[in-house]
């Protein structure tokens, strides 16, 4: 069987991934729901990247955890997020993205929006209903990020490869 495609995540300290879990459990639908509440930095890096991206990605684990905040609701037509402010995981995500140029998809090129999926393919209605539920609830409150994180995608739940805890 043929390598698969590797995911990077930010994983989030067990106070902000607590209520983060229990809003994806409460609001995907169970059925597509295989993998836990995550930031995506990247979604498909060929499996030829591993010995860089795990040097690299260790490489940033040794400085203290990024900063990082809830920006707000996001739409996303089928389904609504909470957007990540931070300045210095949008840094990190280019500098690896620069170190990892000609083997990104175009998903992957394309601009960053940062965010934790909460719900995802229902109907458009539901999301806003949603949307509207969570505005003013979350914007501005602290998130604490613990590790970068490594996954092979094999279409279903997802297989973890390692995992690098921010130090500090």
């Amino acid at each position: 069987m043929a390598e698969a495609p590797i995911l990077v995540t930010a994983t989030f300290a067990p106070g902000d991934d607590g209520w983060l879990q229990e809003l994806r459990r409460a609001h995907y639908p169970p059925a597509l729901n295989r993998v836990p509440a995550h930031l995506t930095l990247f979604r498909l890096l060929p499996p030829s990247a591993e010995g860089e991206l795990g040097r690299r990605l260790a490489g940033y684990a040794l400085a203290p955890p990024p900063r990082a905040s809830i920006g707000g609701v996001m739409d996303l037509g089928a389904g609504t997020a909470l957007r990540v402010d931070s300045a210095e995981l949008v840094d990190m995500r280019e500098d690896l993205a620069l170190a990892l140029h000609g083997l990104l998809t175009p998903q992957d090129q394309a601009p960053w929006r940062p965010h934790v999926t909460l719900q995802n393919k229902v109907d458009p209605r539901e999301a806003r209903r949603l949307q509207a539920g969570l505005r003013g609830r979350y914007e501005g409150r602290p998130l604490a990020i613990r590790a970068l994180a490594a996954w092979r995608y094999r279409g279903g739940p997802w297989e973890s490869v390692r995992r690098w805890t921010f130090r500090g």
